[in-house]
Protein backbone atom coordinates (compact mmCIF):
# COMPACT_ATOMS: atom_id res chain seq x y z
CA UNK A 1 0.00 0.00 0.00
CA UNK A 2 1.20 3.34 -0.93
CA UNK A 3 1.27 5.94 1.45
CA UNK A 4 0.43 9.51 -0.33
CA UNK A 5 2.54 12.37 0.65
CA UNK A 6 0.63 16.13 -0.20
CA UNK A 7 3.37 18.47 -1.10
CA UNK A 8 1.35 21.67 -1.05
CA UNK A 9 3.22 24.46 0.42
CA UNK A 10 2.30 25.49 4.18
CA UNK A 11 0.65 28.84 3.80
CA UNK A 12 0.73 30.99 6.78
CA UNK A 13 -0.17 34.50 8.04
CA UNK A 14 1.99 37.69 6.24
CA UNK A 15 2.88 39.60 9.22
CA UNK A 16 3.57 42.62 7.75
CA UNK A 17 0.27 43.19 5.44
CA UNK A 18 -1.64 46.37 6.92
CA UNK A 19 -4.29 43.77 7.87
CA UNK A 20 -2.23 42.22 10.82
CA UNK A 21 -2.75 45.86 12.33
CA UNK A 22 -6.75 46.04 12.73
CA UNK A 23 -8.77 44.02 15.37
CA UNK A 24 -9.30 40.29 15.83
CA UNK A 25 -12.09 38.49 15.81
CA UNK A 26 -13.75 38.68 19.18
CA UNK A 27 -15.83 35.24 20.67
CA UNK A 28 -14.40 31.82 21.92
CA UNK A 29 -16.06 29.51 19.05
CA UNK A 30 -15.28 30.28 15.72
CA UNK A 31 -18.16 31.03 12.91
CA UNK A 32 -19.96 28.26 11.54
CA UNK A 33 -19.89 29.21 8.37
CA UNK A 34 -16.47 31.43 6.59
CA UNK A 35 -16.61 33.18 3.56
CA UNK A 36 -14.35 32.68 0.26
CA UNK A 37 -13.84 34.12 -2.58
CA UNK A 38 -13.74 31.86 -6.28
CA UNK A 39 -11.33 35.12 -7.57
CA UNK A 40 -11.56 33.56 -11.03
CA UNK A 41 -15.15 35.39 -11.19
CA UNK A 42 -14.06 38.36 -9.09
CA UNK A 43 -13.99 41.84 -10.79
CA UNK A 44 -12.72 43.62 -8.12
CA UNK A 45 -15.95 45.85 -7.94
CA UNK A 46 -15.43 46.32 -4.52
CA UNK A 47 -18.82 46.26 -3.42
CA UNK A 48 -18.35 43.34 -1.11
CA UNK A 49 -15.83 45.74 0.92
CA UNK A 50 -19.01 48.14 2.01
CA UNK A 51 -20.87 45.52 3.50
CA UNK A 52 -18.55 43.71 5.27
CA UNK A 53 -18.99 44.88 9.43
CA UNK A 54 -15.70 43.68 10.33
CA UNK A 55 -13.23 44.99 7.49
CA UNK A 56 -12.07 41.47 6.77
CA UNK A 57 -12.13 41.73 2.93
CA UNK A 58 -9.04 43.00 0.98
CA UNK A 59 -8.05 44.57 -2.43
CA UNK A 60 -5.54 42.00 -4.08
CA UNK A 61 -3.67 44.25 -6.68
CA UNK A 62 -3.86 43.30 -10.27
CA UNK A 63 -0.59 41.46 -11.58
CA UNK A 64 0.40 44.98 -13.63
CA UNK A 65 2.56 47.00 -11.00
CA UNK A 66 2.01 50.08 -13.32
CA UNK A 67 -1.33 49.76 -13.16
CA UNK A 68 -2.26 48.02 -9.70
CA UNK A 69 -6.28 48.76 -10.33
CA UNK A 70 -6.25 46.98 -13.64
CA UNK A 71 -7.63 43.07 -12.65
CA UNK A 72 -8.02 43.65 -9.35
CA UNK A 73 -10.03 41.53 -7.06
CA UNK A 74 -10.76 40.87 -3.33
CA UNK A 75 -9.55 38.09 -0.81
CA UNK A 76 -10.99 37.93 2.35
CA UNK A 77 -8.92 37.07 5.75
CA UNK A 78 -10.71 33.87 6.92
CA UNK A 79 -9.23 34.59 10.54
CA UNK A 80 -11.07 37.43 10.49
CA UNK A 81 -14.28 36.78 8.89
CA UNK A 82 -17.23 36.09 11.36
CA UNK A 83 -19.38 34.85 8.92
CA UNK A 84 -22.52 37.41 8.36
CA UNK A 85 -22.83 36.18 5.10
CA UNK A 86 -23.51 40.13 3.81
CA UNK A 87 -20.34 39.99 1.47
CA UNK A 88 -21.84 36.80 -0.43
CA UNK A 89 -25.59 38.14 -0.56
CA UNK A 90 -24.26 41.95 -2.05
CA UNK A 91 -21.70 40.07 -4.46
CA UNK A 92 -23.32 41.09 -8.11
CA UNK A 93 -21.39 38.34 -9.82
CA UNK A 94 -21.97 35.72 -7.00
CA UNK A 95 -18.04 34.57 -6.81
CA UNK A 96 -18.67 34.46 -2.60
CA UNK A 97 -19.73 31.17 -1.17
CA UNK A 98 -19.69 30.33 2.28
CA UNK A 99 -18.64 27.00 3.13
CA UNK A 100 -18.71 25.08 6.86
CA UNK A 101 -15.50 26.68 9.25
CA UNK A 102 -13.55 23.10 8.43
CA UNK A 103 -14.20 23.13 4.47
CA UNK A 104 -13.33 26.59 4.02
CA UNK A 105 -9.42 26.31 4.60
CA UNK A 106 -9.53 23.45 1.33
CA UNK A 107 -11.79 25.71 -0.71
CA UNK A 108 -9.94 29.04 0.36
CA UNK A 109 -6.82 26.82 -1.37
CA UNK A 110 -8.49 25.62 -4.31
CA UNK A 111 -9.93 29.43 -5.43
CA UNK A 112 -7.56 31.30 -4.01
CA UNK A 113 -5.26 32.79 -7.16
CA UNK A 114 -3.49 35.07 -5.17
CA UNK A 115 -3.37 36.14 -1.78
CA UNK A 116 -1.32 39.02 -0.01
CA UNK A 117 -2.66 38.57 3.08
CA UNK A 118 -0.93 34.53 3.31
CA UNK A 119 2.61 33.74 2.12
CA UNK A 120 4.33 30.27 1.97
CA UNK A 121 6.91 29.58 4.50
CA UNK A 122 9.36 29.78 2.38
CA UNK A 123 8.71 33.14 1.03
CA UNK A 124 8.41 34.17 4.66
CA UNK A 125 11.70 32.77 5.46
CA UNK A 126 13.35 34.58 2.64
CA UNK A 127 11.41 37.87 3.86
CA UNK A 128 13.08 37.44 6.84
CA UNK A 129 16.40 36.94 6.07
CA UNK A 130 16.78 39.36 3.37
CA UNK A 131 15.80 42.19 5.89
CA UNK A 132 17.50 40.49 8.86
CA UNK A 133 14.38 40.44 10.53
CA UNK A 134 13.32 37.79 13.55
CA UNK A 135 9.76 36.84 14.78
CA UNK A 136 11.45 35.17 17.64
CA UNK A 137 11.61 37.03 21.03
CA UNK A 138 14.83 38.74 22.15
CA UNK A 139 16.61 36.57 24.14
CA UNK A 140 17.26 37.46 28.04
CA UNK A 141 20.88 37.92 29.42
CA UNK A 142 19.44 36.75 32.89
CA UNK A 143 22.86 35.46 33.02
CA UNK A 144 24.78 38.46 33.20
CA UNK A 145 22.77 40.54 35.76
CA UNK A 146 23.18 37.89 38.09
CA UNK A 147 27.22 38.28 37.68
CA UNK A 148 27.55 42.19 38.40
Amino acid sequence: MSEHIDEREVLVENPFHTARLKPKRKGKKPPKLIAVVHQSGCTGCEVCIAGCPVDSIELVPGPDASNPGFRQMVEIDIARCIGCQNCSQDCPWETITMYEHNDSFIAWGNETLSSNLYMTQGKLADVLEKENISLEPPKSDEGSEESA
